[in-house]
């Protein structure tokens, strides 16, 4: 337990770094969400964890995130969620560009005293009521690739800053 709350820590400390070293033009961000959700076979799940994404053309972004999930009612059987993601941000959806639509997916390395290898889709908004903080809400689902697994499911929100 010690050494993933060591790796939020560093996840946390290099998507601020991120988020402080890119121009707002670059389209840089960090963020930190919680998500309760579920998984596929009916247990309620709770995620937590930061990330960070940088817009590389256009609205394409490249990112990471590093986070928790477990059973809602024992959290100490969860096990860590180190995600790199690609996505696509809506930047012309609303003229104010408060408000930015995204998709986002890719490779999760879900660990505890072994590891798995899973996939991640999911899509939701960004909207920023001040210059450099937002409110992030979003749908996103882990599945692994091991069909015996369940896959995680989780609706977030959180804080997103650039």
């Amino acid at each position: 337990m010690r050494h993933l709350v060591l790796a939020v820590l560093l996840a946390a400390s290099m998507s601020i770094a991120v988020a402080a070293q890119t121009t707002r033009e670059h389209g840089g961000h960090g963020y930190a969400f919680v998500a309760p959700g579920g998984a596929s076979g009916g247990a309620a799940t709770l995620h937590f964890g930061v990330g960070g994404e940088a817009l590389v053309y256009k609205g394409l972004g490249v990112g990471g995130e590093i986070g928790y999930l477990g059973p809602a009612r024992s959290l100490g059987e969860g096990f860590g969620v180190f995600s790199p993601d690609v996505s696509y941000h809506f930047l012309n959806a609303s003229k104010s560009g408060k408000v930015v639509p995204f998709v986002t997916g890719g490779y999760s390395l879900l660990f505890r005293s072994g590891v798995a290898n899973a996939v991640n889709f999911g899509g939701g908004v960004n909207y920023w009521f001040k210059d450099r903080v937002g409110l992030r809400l979003e749908f996103r689902d882990h599945i692994p690739a091991h069909s015996e697994l369940s896959h995680f499911y989780g609706f977030r929100i959180g804080l997103t800053f650039r």
